[in-house]
């Protein structure tokens, strides 16, 4: 099977600057600014549920330590049972419709469960469900949105759009433990969900209020086995020394980030000392740190180029991790606030950086098997440092766990530091070859 995947629209890498353009860049576009504002509220509807449905079993159902587990745990099963088919699938339709009934499902699932609980009929069997349902939507989601993007702005707004979009959810998990307390405070546990469902039906609506989509020209192709379609995306990666050594370092340092996530607040609590307040505080500087990364990406790339930029951050900015180790009692807690501000902020940067180059470097035909690879490959990587860290913090004491996760991550960093990001200014446009047909 061959694929005519030329690509003739301009480079990925150019710096340049575009043409006269308003001075809130995307913001200024109607359809982006449609979507930047539903899925802002929806992030933060998310970052609300995150606290809300382990609070609505434990309250709710006296739920215990094993079954909290369980729900954290069904959210993200379907990403290692379907991240690759979804790719394929996603492919096969048009992305804003998958997003939109995606959204609905969700809001329906997750509103089923206050109404579960005022009618007294509520059972953990339901909340699993619910984690379990919502989680595959949101493989489906992803798929749909990553590869979404690139037919609603043009590829030089590709850094700029995917840095509002991070921006708004990095601040969305500032605010979101904030409103989720005030809301379980005055409503109770079940009306948390509630407002998650709310704010994927006011997403849905701002999905249909885009007027046009900028549907990239397919060339017809014969249909294919599942699996051969599945083969062609992993091959295209594996093949490709970009996206392959990019892939290899984002599933690494995602095992390293969620090792030491993993064991912070206990870390924090126990070894340090701090009380539980400050700890939702030092929390929430991480995710400062992210909104300031997404703020600078399209600056820093424009400035340095989109190559050099990841490589400046990267070197300048993971060192400050070994600094959370380091932290003590008293003003020493303030080496844990700055480490995670310029840590969480370095790896959002290259985060924007290197998703907006597999958005334009990858045929538009690939696109979503490559995206549902790629997050397949991150998302399996999650639990593996969450258990790693635990039996770590477990057996050598949480401080010496606290110090290998995070020179890990600073290994992690060299592993793209001697990719081939090591010596351009920008990234390249296109693969080297337009014939990725997997033979």
């Amino acid at each position: 099977m061959t694929t005519d995947l030329t690509r003739t629209d301009a480079p990925a890498g150019n710096s340049h600057e575009p043409p006269a353009r308003s001075r809130w860049g995307l913001l200024a576009q109607r359809e982006f600014r449609l979507l930047w504002a539903g899925e802002s509220i929806s992030r933060l509807g998310s970052t609300v549920t995150s606290v809300a449905l382990p609070l609505v079993a434990v309250l709710s159902l006296d739920a215990g330590p094993l079954t909290v587990g369980l729900l954290n745990g069904a959210v993200w099963l379907p990403w290692l049972l379907l991240g690759l088919p979804v790719g394929v699938w996603v492919g096969r339709l048009p992305r804003r419709p998958v997003m939109i009934c995606c959204n609905l499902i969700s809001a329906t699932l997750f509103a089923s469960v206050p109404v579960a609980g005022w009618l007294g009929v509520l059972t953990t069997a339901q909340l699993l469900l619910v984690a379990l349902l919502t989680g595959t939507a949101a493989v489906f989601f992803n798929a749909a949105y990553q590869a979404y993007l690139p037919e609603l702005v043009d590829r030089d707004d590709l850094v700029e759009g995917n840095a509002k979009l991070q921006g708004s959810a990095s601040a969305a998990q500032v605010a979101g433990p904030g409103v989720a307390g005030l809301t379980v405070q005055w409503c109770g546990a079940a009306a948390g969900l509630l407002v998650e469902a709310v704010t994927f039906l006011v997403a849905s609506a701002a999905l249909l209020l885009i007027r046009s989509d900028k549907e990239p020209v397919r060339t017809p192709m014969a249909p294919a086995p599942l699996r051969a379609q599945v083969r062609e995306g992993l091959a295209f990666i594996l093949r490709d020394r970009f996206l392959r050594s990019f892939l290899l370092y984002s599933a690494s340092a995602n095992a390293a980030l969620t090792g030491y996530q993993s064991i912070a607040v206990l870390f924090l609590l126990r070894e340090v000392g701090v009380t539980p307040d400050a700890v939702g505080l030092l929390a929430a500087a991480g995710a400062l740190g992210g909104v300031i990364g997404a703020a600078a990406a399209r600056p820093l790339c424009r400035h340095l180029g989109t190559a050099r930029a990841v490589r400046i951050v990267l070197l300048a900015a993971t060192p400050f991790g070994l600094l959370l180790p380091a932290v003590g009692p008293g003003p020493r807690v303030a080496l844990y606030a700055l480490g995670s501000v310029v840590l969480v902020g370095g790896v959002t940067l290259c985060n924007i950086v290197l998703g907006s180059f597999r958005q334009t470097y990858t045929p538009p035909a690939l696109l979503s098997r490559i995206v549902a690879t790629s997050m397949f490959a991150n998302q399996a990587t999650i639990p593996l440092g969450a258990v790693a860290g635990g039996a770590l913090g477990a057996t050598l004491g949480l401080r010496t766990t606290m110090w290998i996760m995070t020179g890990l991550l600073v290994l992690c960093s060299a592993l793209l530091l001697a990719s081939p990001l090591r010596k351009d200014r920008d990234l390249p446009a296109e693969p080297a070859t337009d014939d990725w047909s997997g033979r």
